[in-house]
Formats: structure tokens, sequence, C-alpha cells
């Protein structure tokens, strides 16, 4: 029997996701995504111009300030996907970043207000990546899924486990 389209890349990331095939063997089934992607159907982005600069010493009331989320996107559950976004670090191993949230936009999360939770992906690593510096433009590479989270910084709602993480363009 031979498995195509939709059903193929589903039944390769289940596999994958169960370690029974090494993800880099369904790299060509990576599925591009750009932050709207993430939207449910029919609502827009906040953007970034839109959101008011706070003071450094507001950012213990940043995440009260975070719009309410209107829903998230299923689709890619269980799926790989790749994602350039910024890295806003949350956790190191040794010098490099082993957990961070992806942000859409620059100071999203720490100079202005969070963007909505379905604007956010929570990142672990395996391997930490060795960041050049807060907000570092990258592209992020692995298997994705909803997951409710909630840091002090903003309340999270996709997470996504990193095979790859690498500057952005590369």
């Amino acid at each position: 029997m031979v498995i195509s389209g939709p059903d193929r890349r589903a039944v390769l990331a289940g596999l994958g996701a169960l370690g029974l095939i090494p993800r880099a063997a369904i790299a060509e089934d990576v599925i591009s995504l750009q932050w709207r992607d993430l939207l449910p159907d029919g609502q827009n982005a906040i953007p970034p111009a839109l959101q008011g600069l706070l003071d450094h010493d507001e950012t213990a009331q940043m995440s009260s300030a975070q719009p309410q989320s209107s829903g998230v996107r299923t689709d890619w559950n269980g799926l790989v996907v790749s994602l350039p976004g910024f890295i806003v670090p949350i956790d190191y191993s040794g010098t490099g970043v082993s957990a961070f949230i992806l942000v859409p936009y620059v100071g999203a999360c720490v100079h202005v207000p969070p963007p909505p939770a379905n604007q956010l992906v929570f990142v672990t690593t395996a391997t930490p990546y060795e960041s050049s510096g807060l907000f570092e433009a990258v592209t992020v590479t692995g298997m994705f899924g909803t997951a409710s989270t909630s840091t002090q910084l903003a309340d999270i709602a996709y997470a996504l486990s990193a095979d790859d993480v690498r500057p952005y363009g590369t």
C-alpha cells in the first residue's frame, strides 16, 4: 500500500514522533509556516506598530496587558514545521539557549506587551542554541503542536520541539 499527500506526512510525522524513524528522514515534508498561519480563520494579527511601548519598570505588568487569544489552529499538530521569528530566552544550558519563546517581531514580550498567545511558540531543544543575543532572528524546525504554557512574560498557545535552530536566512 502506498500512502501519499497529507496522509503520508501525518504517518511519517507520527512515526518520527515515536522515534521509529529519524525526523531528518522526513525533511522533504517540512511545512514552512508564517505567523499568520497560526491564527484561526478570519482573525488578524495585531500589528507591532499598534502595540504601545512600555518603560522597563513596567515589564512586571506585561502579561496582564497581553491581548486575549481567540483560539488556535491544530492543522499542524504532530507535524514537522519551520517557522522564522525572534528569540526571547527562557532557559540556558551551558552557554546555549535550551528553551525560548519564539516571537513574531522584535521587542515582543520584553519591550512591548506580548502578542496574543496564538502568536507565541514555546521552543525547547535538546542541543542548546548558541544565541548571539536577545531577539536574534532565527528559523526553527521541529515537531509542532498546540500546548498551553504560562511564563512570567506571557501565556503561550503553541510548542515546538526543535531539531534545528539556525540564524534566519541561512
